[in-house]
């Protein structure tokens, strides 16, 4: 399912200028013109698709590569069920596509900070992210090895 109402395609043309780590999430901040600088909170640490490789949270080089977006513009993206959300900068990418067992909360990723003050929040089930990566059914129960 391609959602019609594509909230991440509103960052095309943007411009990343700042990585920030914040514990156990990252936020992606944009700028465009003074009062156009929406902010994209991942609530799960997203995966840096580069040119024959991916990296992800954990993988030596990892927060580097993601740093290396800077000061790049943002030139397509997508949203889709079971792709999750892609942000592309000149063939390289930023993804956001975790498992059910990578949630830490209840929701994967806001943005926010637009002129108009639209804003849009992901969660697991809802649109981009109803596909089975996120039935909790899915993730095998802990065996009790006591019995």
């Amino acid at each position: 399912m391609v959602l019609a109402a594509n909230w991440l395609g509103r960052l095309v043309g943007f411009r990343l200028f700042s990585v920030q780590f914040v514990m156990d999430y990252v936020q992606l901040r944009f700028d465009s013109s003074p009062s156009d600088m929406p902010v994209l909170t991942c609530n799960v640490l997203p995966a840096v698709e580069l040119t024959g490789r991916s990296l992800t949270h954990g993988t030596l080089g990892y927060g580097d590569a993601l740093r290396a977006f800077i000061p790049k513009v943002v030139t397509k993206t997508h949203e889709q069920t079971g792709i999750g959300l892609h942000l592309e900068f000149d063939g390289d990418a930023i993804v956001l596509h975790p498992r059910f067992q990578d949630l830490v909360g209840p929701d994967v990723a806001l943005v926010q900070g637009f002129e108009d003050d639209a804003w849009m929040c992901w969660r697991p089930g809802e649109g981009t992210f109803e596909d089975p990566a996120f039935d909790p059914a899915a993730v095998s129960p802990a065996v009790d090895s006591r019995r």
